[in-house]
Formats: structure tokens, sequence, C-alpha cells
């Protein structure tokens, strides 16, 4: 819990930062690969995480992965978290800044359950959609989840939008369950 609120203040700091340079889109998009980044690489992952190496050599890492993908805020980001020691906190930071963000650009995230990967096709209907239904861009977080069949579940906000194969099944079953069949004889 201490360190989300400590992520979260770093994040804003990030966010002003680059309010006051005009790039906090830029950062955004940083900070996205920076998630990404972690999330495909258990090795970097295990490496940030790591309390044996020391944090100069985590940042040299950084900048050396990093070091013309980034903007200089989030390379500052990256001396400031080794002068204290946080270099732990990467991916947290870059996951807070990214909420704080959307909320300050007033986009919302939309959550799409398929149950295979979004293609950028599909992704772009679906960003139409949304807009359509809610009159705001949103964020799309894609979950995979094979149960589900086909078709997509998608949910902005508190509202739900269920188009999926094994929801349809469901329906179809409690229909027939519920039915009153008379066989004859």
């Amino acid at each position: 819990m201490k360190e989300a609120r400590a992520a979260l203040r770093y994040a804003k700091a990030v966010l002003n930062l680059a309010k006051d340079s005009g790039s906090e889109t830029l950062v955004n998009d940083n900070m996205k690969l920076i998630v990404d980044t972690i999330a495909e690489s258990d090795d970097l992952d295990v490496m940030l995480k790591s309390p044996v190496i020391k944090a100069a050599d985590k940042r040299k890492v950084l900048n050396a992965l990093f070091g013309d993908k980034v903007d200089n805020i989030v390379k500052g980001l990256f001396n400031l978290l080794e002068e204290n020691k946080r270099m732990v906190m990467l991916e947290s930071i870059a996951k807070q800044y990214a909420v704080i963000y959307d909320y300050h650009k007033n986009i919302n995230v939309a959550k799409v359950t398929t149950a295979v990967a979004l293609t950028k096709e599909l992704e772009d209907k679906i960003q139409a959609k949304i807009v359509a239904l809610t009159g705001n861009n949103a964020s799309i977080e894609n979950i995979v989840n094979p149960d589900i069949l086909g078709g997509f579940i998608l949910r902005v906000g508190d509202v739900q939008y269920d188009a999926s194969i094994s929801s349809q099944f469901n329906e179809l079953r409690r229909e027939f369950d519920n039915g009153h069949y008379i066989p004859k004889i």
C-alpha cells in the first residue's frame, strides 16, 4: 500500500513535468513502452526487483535498453529512482502514469475480452463503437480468454456488453431449462 502511494506521487510529478514541457502524450507512450517491455521480459523484471544488483547498474541497463526511445523526462525518472534506490517501483509508476494521464485527458479504459488477440483493424472498429456509445475516446485493454469461444465482451466504466458465444450458449441453455416442452407419445 505504501509503495502504491509513492508510485502515484512519482507519476503525478512526472505528469506535471510533462505538462510543463507539453510532452505528456509522448511520455505516456514511453510509459506504455516501459510497461510492455517489462511484461515481455522476465529477466528485466527480475533485474529491477533484485536487491543484489546495484541501482546504478539498473539505470545503465534501462538507459541502454530505452536510451533514444524515451523522452528526457523519463531518463530523469531513471536517475531519480537510482538516487532514491526505488528502481523496483518503475513498472508501478509507469502504470500509475497511464491511469492519471487517461483521467487528465478524459479517456476511459475499455476492457475487451476476446478468444484471440485483437488486430489493429478490429481495435479501430471497437474504438469507433466506443466513441459512438460514450462520446469519448477510450484506451483499449485486450484480455484474451479462450473460454468465451468467440465474439467479445466489452466493458467501459460500469457498462458491459456481452456478445460472446459462451453467453449465447448459456442463454440458450436457460431457455431449454425453462421451456415447457411436452413430448408427444
